[in-house]
């Protein structure tokens, strides 16, 4: 491997956020020139039907000129989910009690009487 090579695969600070099946790893990296820029990598586990497995890699390259917009992007992205939905994860596959439930009347529409709907715990959220 070159020293070019080598420069390329250096990573200057790392961390790495493991999150189930999936992992995250960020890291500052250096071009040729010396300058840094970020990756952000997802790896993600599957399992063969031989009960072997492999990872499939996704991979982000992000330069310091996009990095406030980027930011500022994620933040209002990551600030909307939270206040459309909570932090709440609601998904079949990280609750073992989750049931979809089917909210509509028979015209498609959200049911308006409060009977229709179940009591809110507040001290919860």
């Amino acid at each position: 491997m070159s020293n070019n090579d080598m420069m390329e695969k250096e990573e200057i600070f790392s961390k790495v956020l493991r999150a189930g099946r999936r992992t995250y790893f960020f890291d500052v990296r250096a071009t040729k020139a010396g300058d840094y820029y970020l990756t952000i990598t997802e790896s993600k586990k599957f399992t063969n039907d031989d009960g072997s497995f492999h990872y499939k890699k996704h991979k982000i390259y992000l330069y310091k000129e996009d990095f406030a917009e980027f930011n500022d992007i994620l933040r209002e992205m990551t600030d909307y989910v939270i206040q459309e939905k909570g932090e709440e994860v609601i998904s079949e596959r990280h609750q073992k009690d989750y049931k979809k439930e089917d909210y509509s009347n028979s015209n498609g529409e959200m049911p308006t009487s409060p009977e229709s709907f179940t009591d809110v715990n507040f001290e919860d959220i």
